[in-house]
């Protein structure tokens, strides 16, 4: 089998790339800079370097293709960046569709639960929860608008499947992207955490559901990869305990929250870049993004791991790249 996987140099990417190979897949990393990215360093992977904003690049690809997975994306919890947010996502996702088109092959596009209805602490949320819930953000937003284009796609006939990861949490985080979370925490975390939660789970048990998609999934079908409903609370506790270092004492309560989100949208008017504590981000905080993935456990046999585990393996392999100080 070969395969085409966007954003290979990402989180979820390179536990994807790193599988499928382990699998024994042909596979062809595509990112900007693919060929000369420490994440493909040593690995038996075909590199492409493209802009999955310009398709001229992606057509360069030769050969053909069993499956491509598009988890590419613009990444922005804020207000700001909305054109290129909705660009990259949109456009990118766009001649994803077209690439899976030219090689008749299957696409597997990593949208979000953040495109989702938001669930509660006594109902988490699945792919049939109606509503909406969300704060409409530049992440949300773009995401929304990329996942749009799958679902015409499909309605016109092409073979397709959307998964829904949750936060995920784990080695092989270059960037790092939720690995800032575990970097912001090693030394000891405010007195306040988060008043909501999220559901976490680890891009290995994510990666090992998308390839199991690729030849069990029905197509046009929709899977939400989520795992471990937790509060930001308990969150960060677990992270500090791993650490030895002083846990918050509490929940960032309605006065805290908008005295954060007004002190972190002024200082984004007056440095001209938004900061990562916004109001758009002290909002998402404050919700439950807490989700259900049985759809997946029950089709595509999805585990999901212990966070613990997930929190523990993530620090050690920051710690063999010295991502850690």
């Amino acid at each position: 089998m070969r395969i085409a996987v966007t954003g290979a140099t990402g989180l979820l990417g390179n536990n994807i790339t790193r599988q499928a190979i382990d699998r024994g897949y042909q596979v062809v990393g595509i990112s900007r800079n693919a060929s000369n990215a420490k994440a493909l360093d040593g690995l038996d992977v075909e590199t492409l370097d493209a802009d999955i904003t310009q398709w001229d690049s992606l057509d360069k690809l030769s050969g053909s293709l069993d499956a491509v997975i598009h988890s590419a994306a613009h990444i922005h919890i804020g207000w700001t960046q909305r054109d290129e947010g909705i660009h990259t996502n949109q456009s990118g996702t766009l001649n994803a569709i077209r690439l899976a088109q030219k090689h008749q092959a299957r696409l597997i596009h990593v949208s979000t639960v953040n495109t989702l209805a938001i669930g509660s602490p006594t109902n988490p949320a699945d792919e049939q929860t109606p509503g909406d819930g969300q704060v409409p953000c530049t992440y949300v937003v773009s995401k929304r608008a990329a996942e749009q284009c799958v679902h015409q796609a499909i309605a016109n006939g092409l073979d397709a499947i959307i998964v829904y990861p949750g936060f995920m949490l784990g080695p092989w985080d270059w960037k790092p992207s939720s690995g800032r979370m575990i970097q912001d925490l090693r030394n000891g975390a405010p007195p306040l955490a988060p008043s909501g939660g999220c559901s976490i789970c680890d891009p290995r048990d994510v990666a090992t559901a998308i390839l199991t998609a690729i030849q069990q999934a029905p197509p046009g079908s929709r899977f939400i990869l989520a795992g471990e409903n937790w509060t930001y609370l308990q969150l960060w506790k677990e992270i500090t305990s791993q650490f030895g270092k002083r846990a918050p004492w509490t929940y960032l309560r309605g006065p805290g929250r908008f005295l954060a989100a007004t002190a972190g949208d002024c200082l984004g008017k007056i440095t001209g870049k938004e900061p990562l504590v916004n109001s758009a981000a002290i909002a998402m905080s404050s919700q439950y993004h807490w989700y259900s993935s049985q759809r997946a456990i029950d089709q595509l046999n999805y585990h999901v791991r212990p966070v613990h585990e997930s929190i523990a393996d993530a620090i050690d392999w920051m710690r063999q790249q010295n991502i850690l100080t």
